[in-house]
This record gives structure tokens, C-alpha cells and sequence, in this order.
């Protein structure tokens, strides 16, 4: 058989008008794989069935435990309240996988970006995507865009704070592992060091009890944080995004993921049809702007 296209461009032109009209008016036309996909799928070649998730038929995502608010509500990951617990199950469903088919799985922070093979298909907890960490596991695109807040107690020095100046001399708090301690590092660069800790919690009760002076998260947990949980904290401002470009957050998944071009379409496609700012003005609308430390 010829093997040059142009061969059997010529082939064609010789079949008669007849032939041709009878062939094209009786053969059965090709399916549409993009219509044989599920229903809201990222596109054909993302249909459920081809999808080689960690459980056959099944969708595996993890976050820490606690599962804090805004981004999930009664620490119930699978209850689909809160901003994440809405955007994975929106991915889910954007895949193919219905609420039944979702299976929650507990994954410390720092464990979920470290080196190693997942027991999970995508992790979500507000892990801003980085160069660095990109060296050890696979992202999908940004659902999110964050900024980086200070947090102090209402009448203290540190809740006078205009700018990032102003932080320097202060003791402040974060939790390990974050772009908030990146924030902390490589923006303020106090003359004293972070305290550092491995939950959020633990900054929040140094905070209380005044051994900080201060602590940095992001903004929305932020505005959670003073309205709810220390109620006599205030949002002191909001760190500038670093080289101009967005913090975001985004899906981990393993290095080198099969699922990684399936699941960033599907953020994609949320993104695109406005789901995601549905979400976010469900969940996170408290999450007002506040004042820019420079």
C-alpha cells in the first residue's frame, strides 16, 4: 500500500461522484469519542474509563487533618462545604466521578509535596504551586489565586504596621513548610527568627498566649482566623505578589502523573466556564481586600 499522502490524495480524486456520494450516503459514520465521554469529562481522551486513578472507578483525594475553614466546614472533607471540598468534587464531576465515587484520604501537609509516590490520585490543601516543589511531584493549574496576611492582636505594636518595615523587629509565627514562611524569609527578613509550626493551630495558640507577635497564612484563612477563632486578632495588611506574578494554589499529584493533563484540563475548563469564581464568591467572599504592606 502507498504510504505517501499525496499518492492517496490522487487515489481519491479518481473514485466517480457517484461512488463517492453512495459511500458517504450509506457507510456509518465514525462515533464521536468527545460525545462518548462522560458527561462534564475534561474531553475524549480523559474519559473515566481510560483514567488509571489509584482505584479502579474510584477517584482518590487527600487533604490534612484538621481540615480547616474556609476551605472545608466541620473538618468533613467529604461533606462537599467549604471552598476545596466544592473545587475537588467539581473536578471530580468534570472527570466523570460522581459524589459516590470520591474516596477522602487523610495526608499530612508537608507529606503531600514530599519526594515519594502518592496513595492519592490529587491532593488539595492550599499548596501554592513553586519551582522547587514542582521537583518532587506534578501540579495542575492554579485554582486559585492567593496573597499572603499578617495577623496581631487589636492594640499592639505589631497591629500598627504599615509597612513591611515595620515587621522586622517583630517575633513572628508560621506554620512549616509554607509559602507563608517563604513570605517571612524572603520578603520581611526579621531580625529575628520565625517561630515555626507544624499546624496552623499551634501559631494561632502562640499568638493568644503572646509568644508572637504575629503570624503570617494566607488571606482568606486570614479573615477566618480574626472572625471566628481570635476574635481580638486583626488583619494588620497583605504581603504584594513576588515578581509581579500570582501566588496560586494548585492540585498535587504525583511526579510524572498519567492524570496531570486530565485533571489541569479540568481546572481549566472550571476556571473557563466560571464555576470556580462561583465557588470562590460562595465560600470566600468574607475575603475582602486588605491593606498592602510594601
Amino acid at each position: 500500500m502507498p504510504s505517501d499522502p499525496r499518492v492517496l490524495r490522487r487515489a481519491a480524486v479518481g473514485v466517480t461522484s457517484v461512488l463517492l456520494a453512495a459511500a458517504v450516503g450509506c457507510a456509518p459514520q465514525p462515533e464521536d469519542k468527545a460525545a462518548a465521554a462522560p458527561s462534564g469529562s475534561a474531553g475524549s481522551t480523559c474519559a473515566k474509563s481510560t483514567l488509571a486513578t489509584k482505584t479502579s472507578g474510584k477517584l482518590t483525594i487527600a487533604t490534612d487533618s484538621p481540615a480547616y475553614e474556609p476551605w472545608f466546614k466541620d473538618d468533613k472533607p467529604a461533606n462537599g462545604q467549604g471552598f476545596e471540598s466544592a473545587v475537588a468534587y467539581a473536578v471530580a464531576k468534570q472527570l466523570g466521578y460522581d459524589e459516590n465515587a470520591v474516596v477522602w484520604q487523610s495526608v499530612p501537609f508537608n507529606k503531600a509535596f514530599a519526594p515519594g509516590e502518592k496513595t492519592f490520585d490529587f491532593d488539595i490543601n492550599q499548596v501554592s504551586i513553586s519551582d522547587e516543589r514542582k521537583k518532587a511531584v506534578d501540579f495542575s493549574s492554579g485554582y486559585y489565586d492567593v496573597r499572603q496576611a499578617v495577623i496581631a492582636l487589636k492594640g499592639t505594636k505589631a497591629a500598627s504596621a504599615t509597612s513591611v518595615a515595620d515587621l522586622k523587629g517583630l517575633k513572628l509565627g508560621v506554620q512549616v513548610g509554607t509559602t507563608s514562611l517563604d513570605y517571612v524569609d524572603d520578603v520581611v527578613r526579621p531580625t529575628r527568627a520565625a517561630a515555626v509550626y507544624a499546624k496552623n493551630d499551634q501559631a494561632k495558640s502562640a499568638l493568644k498566649n503572646g509568644q508572637v507577635d504575629a503570624i503570617v497564612t494566607d488571606l482568606p484563612t486570614a479573615f477566618y482566623i480574626t472572625a471566628a477563632e481570635v476574635t481580638d486578632g486583626t488583619i494588620v495588611g497583605q504581603f504584594e505578589n513576588q515578581g509581579g506574578t500570582p501566588e496560586q494554589f494548585g492540585l498535587v499529584l504525583d511526579k510524572g502523573s498519567a492524570l496531570t493533563s486530565c485533571v489541569t484540563a479540568a481546572v481549566d475548563a472550571l476556571r473557563q466556564n466560571g464555576t470556580l469564581a462561583k465557588i470562590e464568591q460562595q465560600w470566600l467572599s468574607d475575603a475582602v481586600d486588605a491593606p498592602v504592606l510594601k
